[in-house]
C-alpha cells in the first residue's frame, strides 16, 4: 500500500474566456511574438482516475471509460466528464498513464479522452503511476518506460495545452537519484517547453524543495502532493498551513499542488468552524494556502468512482453522461482558492 490508504479502501467554471491564458493570442502578422507561458496560478483542475487506483498493472482507465470503447466513444464519453468537470470551475484536468495503456492497443482510443479535454480548452496533465505489483517508488521497466514518454511527447509535444509529469511520487529514489532522473527526462524531452514540465517533488511529492534548488531543471514546473491524513492529529489550520509553506519554501510560483483533497461524501463542512476536524482544518488550510502563494492546483479526484475523497459521483450511461457534486462546501473551497 502506498501513504493514499484512502485510494485502496473506498477508496472541473467553463472553458477560459479567451486563448490568451493558454499562450495563444495572436497580436498583429508584423508584432507577432511568442506569449508567456501561463502561471501556475492559472492551472485550476481535477484529477480524473481509474476506479482501482491509478496503480494498475495493466492499462489504466479512467473512471467512466472502457478499454473495449473506440476513440469515436471515448472521445464522447470524456466531452460529458470534461463538460461537467467545465461546470465545476475548473481548466486542467490530470490524467494518468502507463506503458500498457500508452504503448499497447488502448492508446488509439484513450487519446480520445486527451484530445476531448483540450478541445473543451482544458490542461491536460499526462502523470506516469507505476503498477501495483511494484508500488516502490520507482519506475518499473525503464525501456517501456522510455518508449511510453517517447510516444506520448511524439503526439503531444507540439500541443500546448497538453504538460508532462515524468513520474507520480518517486518515493523510491534519494533526492540526488531523483532529480538526476528527472534532469535525464528534460534533456532527452528537449523538444517539450520546460514550462509544459512538471517535476513531482522529492519522495511522495512531498518536498518541492530539491526539485527547486537544481539548477538542471529550472524553467520546469514543480508538483506537490500533501493529505490530511499524513497526520490525523493535526486540526489547527494555522498547523497545516505552516506544513505547505514548509514544503513549498521559495517556490511558490513554479508549484502546483496536484494531488490534494479529503472526504467528499461523509457531509462535512468545509465552510464552518473546524470543530476538531482533522479534515476541515487541512482542506481550509490548503485553499487558503492556495490562495495565498498563487498556487496551482489539480483536486484529489474530480472523479474516481468508489472513492470517499471524490468530489463528483458519475451519473447516466453509454455516452449520456454527468456529474453531481457530492460536497458543495468543498467545491466552495475549491472557489475560494481559485478566486472564483
Amino acid at each position: 500500500m502506498s501513504r493514499k490508504t484512502h485510494r485502496g479502501t473506498a477508496s472541473l467554471g467553463a472553458l477560459l474566456a479567451c486563448a490568451t491564458a493558454f499562450g495563444g493570442a495572436l497580436a498583429s502578422p508584423a508584432a507577432a511574438s511568442p506569449t508567456a507561458p501561463p502561471p501556475v496560478s492559472d492551472f485550476k483542475g481535477v484529477n480524473w482516475a481509474d476506479p482501482r487506483d491509478n496503480y494498475a498493472d495493466d492499462a489504466v482507465v479512467p473512471s467512466g471509460l472502457s478499454t473495449s470503447d473506440g476513440y469515436a466513444t471515448t472521445y464522447a464519453k470524456s466531452r460529458a466528464i470534461i463538460g461537467g468537470f467545465s461546470k465545476l470551475g475548473a481548466n486542467t484536468v490530470r490524467l494518468p498513464v502507463n506503458p500498457t495503456s500508452v504503448n499497447g492497443p488502448f492508446w488509439k482510443s484513450y487519446r480520445g479522452a486527451i484530445d476531448a479535454a483540450t478541445a473543451k480548452g482544458f490542461k491536460v496533465i499526462l502523470g506516469y503511476w507505476e503498477a501495483d505489483n511494484a508500488k516502490d517508488g520507482k519506475i518499473d521497466n525503464q525501456a517501456s518506460w522510455d518508449q511510453m514518454w517517447a510516444r506520448i511527447t511524439s503526439a503531444y509535444a507540439r500541443n500546448s495545452k497538453v504538460y508532462f509529469e515524468p513520474m507520480n511520487e518517486p518515493f523510491g529514489y534519494t533526492a540526488q537519484e531523483w532529480t538526476d532522473i528527472a534532469a535525464k527526462w528534460v534533456t532527452t524531452h528537449r523538444s517539450v517547453p520546460r514550462d509544459r514540465m512538471l517535476i513531482g517533488g522529492y519522495k511522495y511529492s512531498e518536498d518541492v524543495k530539491p526539485v527547486c534548488a537544481d539548477p538542471r531543471l529550472k524553467g520546469t514546473r514543480i508538483a506537490l502532493h500533501n493529505y490530511g491524513f499524513w497526520h490525523t492529529d493535526w486540526t489547527s489550520v494555522d498547523q497545516w498551513k505552516a506544513d505547505f509553506k514548509e514544503r513549498i519554501g521559495d517556490c511558490a510560483s513554479r508549484t502546483i499542488l496536484d494531488e490534494f483533497g479529503a472526504s467528499m461524501t461523509t457531509g462535512l463542512d468545509y465552510n464552518g468552524p473546524v470543530n476538531g476536524s482533522n479534515e476541515v482544518a487541512y482542506i481550509q488550510a490548503a485553499t487558503d494556502t492556495i490562495r495565498e502563494l498563487g498556487l496551482g492546483s489539480v483536486y484529489w479526484p474530480g472523479l474516481r468512482n468508489g472513492d470517499t475523497y471524490s468530489l463528483t459521483t458519475l451519473q447516466g450511461t453509454g455516452t449520456n453522461l454527468s456529474l453531481t457534486v457530492n460536497n458543495q462546501s468543498g467545491l466552495d473551497r475549491l472557489h475560494y482558492a481559485w478566486k472564483q
